[in-house]
């Protein structure tokens, strides 16, 4: 692929919140799916996700589709959250997955599996009908790895949920052995990435993502080229691998 076809990234526009319903109800979907196939021996297996067993990420999915699916289930679990936060200090991000991982212990493998792909469309739709007020004016703050920043609830439930649905796919394929699956949801949301990380860093750029989700993205008159799989690609800006150069410049999932 050359320069001539490559993706100039300021004309990748930002995921909306009318784009946002479709990405993430597939997302969920495709969660929902390959979780269902986790073997009962498979379900004490390590990550990439430091400490976290495919079981763990299994409830924090849960617990994540959960508070998504009901704003009074958002707001149990951010009120557990700041008074952990506020008790023992640290990073609240930190608390609210293990909230999440908590309060789905209790459902076993099968239930677990049942409970998620029965999440899938109220957890999307939930999200959907968040009132743009609410998505535009409420803030909070989050740490994650070098990023510390005050989100929108907007930006957290159009564009974050999802990236992370997606980005925990990836894990659970990983983690099983499997191949990542592709389609156009999974490219949109790595071109939306790469926006987003040209936004971050302001440097130009040669691009060339291959694999399933790739595409050849440029910004500017760069000096040389970057070339790597889109999905490694990602889980390098997550913080999941070692970057250099620009690649250092994480981007939140």
């Amino acid at each position: 692929m050359t320069s001539k076809t490559a993706v100039d990234i300021s004309t990748v526009a930002s995921i909306d919140h009318r784009e946002a319903h479709g990405l993430a109800l597939d997302q969920y979907d495709r969660f929902a799916g390959l979780l269902a196939q986790v073997a009962p021996d498979d379900w004490r297996r390590g990550t990439d996700c430091e400490g976290w067993t495919i079981r763990d990420l299994a409830g924090h999915m849960v617990g994540a589709m959960r508070s998504a699916a009901s704003l009074r289930e958002m707001l149990r679990q951010r009120k557990m959250i700041t008074a952990r936060a506020k008790a023992d200090g640290g990073n609240e991000t930190d608390h609210m997955t293990a909230v999440q991982i908590e309060l789905t212990a209790g459902l076993g493998p099968d239930e677990l599996v049942m409970e998620c792909r029965r999440l899938v469309e109220p957890a999307a739709n939930g999200r959907k009908r968040i009132p743009a007020p609410m998505r535009k004016f409420v803030r909070f703050p989050v740490e994650i790895g070098s990023i510390s920043e005050t989100w929108s609830l907007g930006y957290l439930v159009d564009v974050i949920l999802t990236r992370d649905t997606w980005m925990h796919r990836v894990d659970l394929a990983l983690a099983l052995g499997r191949p990542v699956e592709h389609g156009d949801t999974d490219r949109r949301i790595v071109a939306d990435v790469v926006a987003e990380w040209a936004r971050r860093h302001g440097q130009p750029f040669d691009l060339l993502l291959t694999g399933g989700s790739g595409s050849h993205y440029r910004s500017g008159s760069p000096e040389a080229k970057i070339e790597m799989d889109a999905v490694e690609f990602c889980r390098t800006l997550s913080g999941r691998a070692v970057g250099e150069g620009l690649l250092k410049q994480e981007v939140p999932f």
